[in-house]
């Protein structure tokens, strides 16, 4: 078995292209030679795309919809950095810990809250215009969950994410950046030597390109966002659904702490029914004083912590839920009829009008809340530059797991992390002399795509046990109902040749079991509540046995495998990981 790629060295020592596990696929049948390939749209892609192509690196974006439909766009509370007159970094860093519950890798966290302030100052000047005080002028700073300071600067009062997108997208065209819209990246292409020689893609008839293609470079950077799709109910859009980490673990390269999904406590209770992307009600709306509410009017997180409402995501999500168990309902409620029709339709329109076209008005009634999957704090294992354990694959945003969330995200600290991180890829690509790569070797499909009902079925078994509460009981019949998916497909696929029809649907129903194995894999392992990982069997944080990260990766010598093996917790992404065992090794 070879050794994990890249490290802080960027050198592989693997001796093939990853696992040798791809989708099934048409070949390509259009290519197009790029020095890098940025795949995903949001503020972690296009900042690396400016960055690489303005230090002279042919660079090329792929994304799935239009440059400005991933989830950055949906980004409302804001970002989070030490602007403000009084903070410091070293004041975000110690609530960014605290947050991660034990697991955030210090070093990251401290070079994200240091490099942070001048990488917002950077967005400015790229276009990005963000909300300031009419006294002062400077930018308006406000707080959320678990943070001791206003530090969330923001833009169009809850539309953070919104002016952002529409800068950074504006400033790629300007560049003028090759992009390739309405395409879903499918696998990693690899050399002979396993080094990264780009991606295979399939554009859905609305680009540049026709059906399946390849993109070769000798770097790729994934910034595909999250897999919140892999639940019924999500704040994430519908492209959610987990490609770049299955296509990494496909590469062979190592993912971790997948078990941290966060949930947001406050999503926009639309019935018990409710599936796809659901509308968040920002932490920003409890930062600027609402209150979360029983149907009573108690402030049940009053004496629960110490800064109630805005106590860590975590633990106000458990909070809501062990209310809703106490009274048998399905949601809580934020009240903030205290501010008035201005405040709303000033600093929170979006919000507003979301709730309006749902029925609800928050300038006169309470908001129902409850819980929903939101942000996976892990995913790609990376080192400090963003490299992970294939060759001249990088990881940022939501699909990379950095070091920097641990068991819990910071609020706001998402949008951040994504600038941070992108700018040290792109400067490590540069620091670099544009290196060639060999062909990428054709690797047959193995295993089989799963159909395009299989999506709901996925999100059924996730939403059932492996939501905000886990039990080992919950999670085992998540597992077992999970394999009986894929070996259903693996069944018709032996026995009679068959698989489901390549295309989006059944690659992204593909993906999202992928994912949700993983998930429940590793979730299984960890036998203690930490962060957002609640297990009603094992309620309390176990340092002495957990305090540990839990890397997965596909396993080279069982195809169908899913290798779940834990490092201590020194063992971080930014330090090179160490040979995991095999199968037959554990």
């Amino acid at each position: 078995m070879s050794t994990p790629g890249s490290g802080p060295s960027g050198r592989g020592t693997g001796t093939g292209p990853g696992t040798g596990i791809r989708l099934h696929a048409p070949a390509p049948g259009w290519a197009l030679e790029a020095d890098v390939v940025v795949v995903g749209s949001g503020v972690a892609g296009l900042t690396a795309a400016l960055r690489c192509a303005a230090a002279g690196r042919r660079t090329v974006v792929v994304t799935k919809a239009r440059l400005d439909d991933g989830s950055t766009r949906w980004a409302q509370g804001g970002i989070a950095a030490a602007l403000g007159e009084g903070d410091t970094p070293e004041q975000h860093l110690d609530d960014t810990l605290v947050a991660g519950a034990g697991l955030c890798d210090e070093q990251a966290v401290r070079m994200l809250v240091t490099e942070g302030p001048d990488a917002v100052r950077r967005l400015i000047d790229s276009g990005a215009v963000f909300d300031t005080s009419a006294e002062t002028g400077e930018i308006a700073l406000t707080r959320e969950g678990g943070h001791h300071r206003r530090r969330i600067a923001h833009a169009g009062g809850d539309a953070t994410g919104a002016e952002i997108s529409r800068a950074l997208v504006q400033a790629v065209h300007a560049a003028g950046i090759e992009t390739v819209e309405n395409a879903l990246v499918l696998d990693l292409l690899q050399d002979a030597e396993g080094r990264t020689a780009g991606v295979t893609l399939h554009v859905m008839g609305e680009g540049q390109h026709d059906g399946v293609g390849a993109v070769h470079a000798p770097a790729v950077i994934l910034a595909t966002g999250g897999m919140g799709q892999v639940f019924s109910a999500t704040t994430n859009p519908s492209v959610s659904t987990g490609d770049g980490v299955a296509l990494a673990l496909r590469a062979g390269a190592e993912v971790s702490d997948l078990e941290f999904v966060q949930f947001h406590p406050t999503v926009l209770f639309l019935g018990p029914d409710a599936e796809g992307q659901q509308p968040l009600v920002s932490e920003a709306v409890r930062g600027e004083g609402a209150y979360l509410v029983d149907a009573d009017g108690v402030r049940f997180m009053v004496g629960a912590h110490e800064l109630a409402e805005l106590a860590p995501r975590d633990i106000v999500a458990k909070g809501i839920m062990r209310r809703m168990q106490e009274q048998g309902v399905q949601h809580m409620y934020l009240d903030a009829r205290h501010f008035g029709a201005a405040m709303w339709e000033q600093r929170f329109p979006t919000i507003l009008a979301a709730c309006r076209a749902h029925g609800i008005d928050p300038v006169t009634e309470p908001v129902p809340v409850a819980p929903a999957a939101h942000y996976a704090s892990g995913g790609v294992r990376t080192d400090l530059s963003g490299r992970t354990t294939v060759p001249g694959l990088y990881a940022c945003g939501e699909v990379a797991c950095t070091g920097v969330h641990g068991a819990n995200r910071l609020a706001s600290n998402s949008l951040l992390e994504g600038l941070v991180f992108a700018e040290r890829i792109a400067a490590d690509i540069a620091a670099r002399a544009p290196e060639g790569s060999g062909p990428g070797i054709p690797v047959p499909a193995t295993g089989p795509l799963q159909p395009a009902e299989a999506r709901y079925e996925v999100q059924r078994i996730m939403t059932e046990g492996a939501g905000v509460l886990r039990s080992a009981e919950s999670l085992r019949a998540a597992a077992d109902a999970l394999e009986g998916l894929y070996a259903a497909a693996l069944g018709e696929l032996e026995a009679q040749g068959k698989t489901a029809v390549p295309g989006v649907d059944t690659w992204e129903a593909t993906n999202l079991l992928c994912v949700a194995r993983v998930l429940v894999a590793a979730a299984l392992r960890r036998e203690e509540t930490r962060g957002c990982h609640w297990r009603e069997d094992h309620p309390d944080r176990d340092d002495a046995a957990w305090r540990r990260h839990l890397v997965v990766r596909l396993s080279e010598t069982e195809k169908r495998a899913l290798v779940v093996t834990p490092t201590d917790t020194a063992d971080l992404p930014s330090v090179r990981p160490s040979r995991q065992p095999s199968s037959q090794e554990q």
